[in-house]
């Protein structure tokens, strides 16, 4: 174990409560000391639910170590199961409560409790929440499918059954939960999304399911892997047992939205519409339903373009966001990892595609100097990482647990499906957008249009700007004299012009030099004109003879102090 400040996941058995408190009609008993109750706040202060998680803590002291802990644990349950009738019940223990051995979930199997139970063995010092989450739900489904096990040799279901038993193709949408990245909008956008297409969503699970729809999930033709990290071991055990085909494409981004859509058509043997339909080098038509695609074409992208990002996350999250980063925005991905050491070969597959080796490792420290190293202009991830970029100065949009309440809003926020590419766009381009303002504003402060008391474009209308005095009339200021470069105040006027002006822009223009010219030419056409003016007022005062792009970088710097 380590001490940390932070930390990406807790326990095991808080992976246990998030799939308790996700769904209905399930409690958990948990063998903790009174400290491990925190995990509570995780969900009453973060998912800002108005209810507490269906957790009965046996919550034994110190003093209680003398005696026999074993009754203290039975008591406990059996008061949990009187009070609150629990469809299924789950029974573990903390890390702390792991070490005294009393075997909870054993003596609950004794008890005769009439109801299903879990016994739930979580590894607290080997494994971490996100497993804890997957085996718990896991361990869950496979105890109240046990009835329904086909018999060996019975043959696998057809997943076109749907045709010839007169209904709509159905899926399960397995694998979110609370203190999940925007899962409950996935769901709605998901459902939408398929119900467009004429697939109905029979089971969604954990999120709002209860035990007598886990029985259901037979049922369905197909099953969605909606998140690997809790619905990958049993998508995988359903597949194994009962024949059901998995869909395994996540649909984060606009290419991955459109590759499920086809998958998902191929798996339940549906015809492919013609929207989806894939175009010669150009998105179907599904997939303009998104500004992303879009955007990423259009003039107003040209500053975004081969921007340097650095993404750390979950693995779903952070294999999508390297995808949609380089192939759909254009940005250049240089540091790629997880925390999620389970899909760790899938992570550093994504990374080897994008020729970078993939960090896996669960400390923020780490991660932070990665990020520093990678020289990022942005960066994508935890809520660690925002901290992390915050203190480097640098523009961060948060994708992934763990996450804070800011991360969890009240508002439709989706991640999948096309409106899902919509936020993704909003959330990523802004960030750097501001980034482009303060700049710009660092840049060009000395200007008239950024000085106190400069006139407003209202004209009269607008306050005066604050004097020394009440009822003292504003002085006016000489303008300042620049000193011009010989070569400039000395021109003679150009033959054909009227106004010594127009002689003294031409040999201004005449400084600038080819390296110079090609650097100009990269700034945004809508800010070019006075980035120009600037530094040609910058060479005036050095009396610089040429404007060469070294030039044009010490005036960025000399206007941004």
């Amino acid at each position: 174990m380590e001490l940390t400040l932070w930390t990406y996941e807790g326990p095991p058995h808080v992976g246990a409560m998030r799939i308790a408190t996700s769904m209905e009609g399930v409690h958990y008993v948990l063998h903790a000391p009174q400290g491990d109750t925190y995990a509570d706040l995780l969900f009453t202060m973060i998912e800002r639910r108005g209810l507490r998680p269906p957790v009965t803590y046996t919550t034994f002291q110190a003093r209680d170590l003398g005696g026999d802990t074993a009754e203290l644990v039975q008591r406990s349950i059996r008061q949990a199961v009187e009070r609150f009738q629990p469809e299924a019940l789950l029974v573990g223990e903390s890390c702390t409560a792991e070490l005294i051995q009393d075997q909870p979930g054993a003596l609950a199997a004794g008890m005769n409790l009439g109801v299903p139970m879990v016994n739930l063995e979580l590894p607290a010092y080997s494994k971490k929440e996100n497993w804890g989450a997957a085996e718990t739900f896991y361990q869950l489904v496979r105890t109240l499918l046990k009835p329904q096990l086909p018999a060996p040799g019975t043959p696998k279901p057809s997943p076109s059954r749907w045709r010839e038993e007169g209904r709509r193709p159905r899926v399960n949408l397995l694998g979110p939960s609370l203190l999940g990245f925007r899962c409950r909008d996935d769901v709605l956008e998901i459902t939408r999304l398929l119900a467009e297409h004429g697939i109905d969503v029979a089971v969604v699970a954990p999120l709002g399911a209860r035990p007598a729809d886990l029985e259901r999930i037979p049922t369905a033709d197909a099953n969605v892997c909606l998140y690997p990290e809790v619905a990958g071991p049993v998508c995988s055990w359903l597949e194994r047992s009962f024949g059901t085909p998995v869909v395994r494409t996540v649909p984060i981004g606009i290419g991955a939205t459109a590759a499920f859509l086809r998958e998902l058509h191929g798996v339940l043997d549906l015809a492919l519409p013609a929207e989806l339909q894939e175009l010669e080098g150009q998105p179907s038509e599904a997939e303009r339903r998104s500004r992303l695609p879009w955007y990423s074409k259009s003039v107003d992208s040209t500053y975004l373009t081969g921007k340097r990002v650095f993404i750390f996350a979950d693995a779903t999250h952070a294999i999508a966001a390297a995808r949609i980063a380089s192939k759909e925005l254009g940005f250049q991905v240089v540091g790629l990892g997880s925390y999620s050491r389970e899909q760790a070969r899938e992570v550093r597959a994504a990374a080897a595609e994008l020729g970078l080796e993939a960090l896996i490792t669960d400390d923020y420290l780490v991660v932070e100097k990665a990020m520093a190293e990678a020289a990022a202009e942005l960066v994508l991830g935890t809520q660690m990482e925002r901290h992390s970029a915050k203190r480097l100065g640098l523009p961060c949009a948060v994708i992934s647990a763990p996450l804070h309440v800011q991360d969890v809003p009240a508002r439709y926020s989706p991640q999948m499906g096309w409106e899902g590419a919509n936020v993704i766009f909003d959330s990523w381009v802004h960030p750097l957008m501001m980034g482009l303002e303060e700049h710009l504003i660092g840049m060009f402060r000395h200007d008239f249009e950024f000085v106190d008391g400069h006139r407003s474009h209202l004209g009269d209308g607008a306050p005066a700007a604050a004097s020394g005095a009440d009822n003292e009339a504003p002085t006016a200021t000489a303008p300042t004299q620049v000193p011009v470069p010989a070569s400039v105040a000395t021109a003679a006027p150009a033959p054909g012009t009227t106004t010594a002006g127009a002689a003294v822009r031409e040999a201004l223009e005449s400084l600038w030099t080819a390296d110079g010219e090609a650097e100009l030419a990269k700034i945004p056409f809508f800010v070019r004109g006075k980035v120009r003016k600037n530094t040609e007022a910058f060479a005036r005062e050095r009396g610089l003879e040429r404007i060469d792009a070294e030039a044009l970088y010490d005036a960025k710097a000399h206007f941004s102090r």
